[in-house]
């Protein structure tokens, strides 16, 4: 949800309070960060190189000068692109309330409530265009129930927002194991809750003690951090980077949480500068390990901190913790991080003080973020951090220091900083995960049924919407829809993540012709199954393009790659549905890929493992039935 009117106020007047005000920090955390002074300077004394006092509406030297003091506000650094996205989830949320506020209407009369262009009629339907809105699937006249974990408007009533995972839901990819023709697929029963079961009997990760660590190639996995890890995370600041080193490197990397801070950069810093861990030989220490086993010491007492930099310190470790595909782990200290962020803002995110309420804002997103993406696939308590998710704007910007700050600390040389402050991949992910989450919200809360007809509308409008986020991307991270190679990391994770969304918008229609193949008879079904495989095909294809995302979705990747696998797997059987698949021989390569490559991660986790041995037994049965239904033709 974008900002409020009132609410953009109120965040650029505590940037301009940021920049003008000179106040000493009272908080505990002014010993423990290292402190970066605001730009605060008039135009006048700016240009005679004089300190200003920051006063308004005239600082001392303008009074004295009886001049027009001017000062430069820094504002907040969205640019275009960041205000469209802030623009569409504005007008998605104001859709998507006004449609549950209609409540006691029948869900086909809920979605045509809006006044959203995607329910009229549309020639679109059976175009040659994937992307176009499947308008006409509001018309569908099947009435075939679509059930087995397909949720329904009505029951339970709406959380406080439909952008949240519901606690009750089908998504995760076992779910799939309950369908028909799939279900035939496996050796035995498998339940949703296996992989958590693996989990959370899984050995903790062991850390033999170490005589320290090498600093040597610190400057090599600081650059790859800046480069290659903070933008999926955003949550350091580029900054103040060099004083942080400083601060921990006169302690000795032994106490505090900016020491425990730098060690996981330097720990995430050799994770994203060796690739992917899934390359690593199971006997070799994963890449960083003895930077995260130096912080993993300090971590207990910066826990006991609540700070904000502590908050900071365990979203770093959790993001390490996924990269080394240990989901749980990481999910256990993202609680404590909800716990504390919940404290430190009470009822409101203003109770921050106003010079850490930026990193505030960017730790809320990412254990947000985090949490969204593990309920989606295990069934594990809320920690309630998104009750604030209304109440909290999105990132603005680190400051950069300018001219004056060199002033103030006697001339001294201001450094570079460690790298750029990039927000664009951030923001595009926010919204991308609250679709996400409202996918689950509308069509895979458990409690009722939809009918085909029933879903139509509620599908148009979510395929629209994700068409509205592709728009909105900046051009600099807007991916090709084609299957063109990319070079670009960012670019490729979004389109897989496009992708993955596009087809979990449309996987009912693919179990409604499981179910009942005469449901494939009207147009609309068909249509709505072609754009579903398109999109799963599409994430397939090149699968190890998935290794782009190796360091914040790998596990979350390889259970993607699973589900919509047996997607596959389950439309070769239908009569209907292997009609709108590639020749055999095409399906046969793309999964054989898919298996191999889930393989080969099947060591970093027991649930990989599980979701490895399913796959791997499904294709060998899918391969006999084929055969066996070829020999009978």
């Amino acid at each position: 949800m974008s900002p409020s009117p009132e609410k953009e106020d109120l965040l650029m007047s505590s940037a301009s309070e940021l920049s003008g005000g000179k106040k000493k920090r009272s908080n505990s955390e002014a010993a423990e960060y290292p402190r970066r002074r605001a730009t605060i300077a008039c135009q006048i004394c700016r240009l005679r190189k004089t300190r200003c006092n920051g006063a308004r509406p005239k600082c001392q030297l303008c009074t004295d000068l009886d001049s027009d003091c001017v000062y430069r506000e820094p504002g907040i650094k969205l640019d275009a692109g960041d205000k469209l996205i802030l623009e569409h989830l504005t007008r998605i949320e104001g859709l998507l309330h006004s449609s549950l506020a209609g409540h006691d209407l029948p869900p086909s009369q809920l979605a045509l409530a809006s006044t959203s262009p995607t329910t009229s009629n549309d020639s679109n339907i059976g175009s040659d265009d994937p992307f176009a809105r499947p308008s006409s699937a509001v018309h569908v006249s099947s009435r075939i129930p679509v059930s087995a974990g397909l949720g329904g408007w009505a029951n339970p009533p709406p959380p406080m927002s439909i952008s949240t995972m519901p606690k009750m839901h089908t998504t995760p990819a076992l779910n799939l194991l309950q369908w028909p023709l799939i279900r035939d697929l496996v050796s035995g029963p498998y339940d949703p809750q296996n992989l958590l079961q693996l989990e959370m009997a899984r050995e903790p990760l062991r850390m033999t003690p170490s005589s320290g660590f090498d600093l040597a190639n610190a400057t090599t996995y600081v650059h790859a951090f800046f480069t290659h890890a903070n933008v999926w995370y955003a949550c350091v600041n580029p900054y103040t980077w060099n004083r942080c080193y400083q601060m921990a490197l006169a302690h000795g990397f032994q106490d505090g949480p900016v020491s425990c801070l730098v060690l996981l950069i330097l720990a995430l810093g050799s994770a994203s500068h060796h690739g992917s861990i899934s390359f690593v030989a199971p006997d070799r220490e994963p890449p960083g390990l003895p930077y995260f086993a130096a912080a993993w010491n300090l971590l207990p007492s910066v826990m006991m901190r609540n700070t904000v930099i502590a908050a900071q310190c365990m979203v770093l470790a959790s993001a390490y913790l996924f990269c080394l595909v240990r989901p749980l782990e990481a999910w256990m200290l993202l609680s404590n991080v909800s716990m504390k962020l919940q404290l430190l803002f009470g009822d409101s995110p203003n109770r921050v003080p106003v010079h850490w309420r930026e990193l505030s804002v960017r730790v809320y997103w990412n254990a947000l973020l985090f949490e969204s993406d593990l309920l989606a696939e295990l069934d594990l308590p809320h920690s309630g951090i998104v009750h604030f998710e209304e109440t909290f704007d999105l990132p603005g910007g680190f400051e950069e220091e300018d001219d004056e700050d060199e002033e103030e600390r006697g001339h001294e040389i201001v450094e570079k900083p460690a790298g750029g402050d990039d927000l664009w991949y951030f923001l595009a992910e926010i919204a991308l995960r609250r679709l996400l989450n409202r996918v689950s919200h509308l069509i895979y809360q458990k409690g009722s049924t939809h009918t085909l007809s029933g879903l139509g509308p509620i599908v148009s409008e979510l395929d629209f919407q994700l068409s509205q986020w592709y728009d909105s991307l900046p051009k600099p991270i807007q991916f090709p829809l084609t299957q063109v190679p990319i070079s670009n990391p960012v670019q490729t994770v979004l389109r897989l993540r496009y992708n993955a969304c596009r087809t979990i918008i449309y996987r009912p229609y693919i179990l409604a012709v499981l179910e009942n193949e005469e449901a494939g008879n009207d147009q609309g079904v068909r249509e709505c199954c072609r754009r579903c495989l398109d999109a799963t095909l599409r994430q397939l294809e090149h699968i190890t393009r998935h290794r782009e995302g190796h360091l914040p979705y790998l596990w979350q990747g390889a259970l993607s790659m699973v589900s919509q696998s047996l997607l596959i797997m389950g439309a070769t059987m239908s009569p209907t549905l292997s009609t709108l698949l590639p020749p055999g021989e095409k399906v046969d390569a793309i999964i054989s890929s898919v298996v191999s490559e889930v393989e080969r991660y099947a060591h970093l986790a027991p649930s990989l493992k599980l979701s490895a041995e399913i796959i791997r037994d499904a294709e060998r049965r899918r391969q006999i039935c084929l055969r066996s239904a070829s020999i009978q033709i």
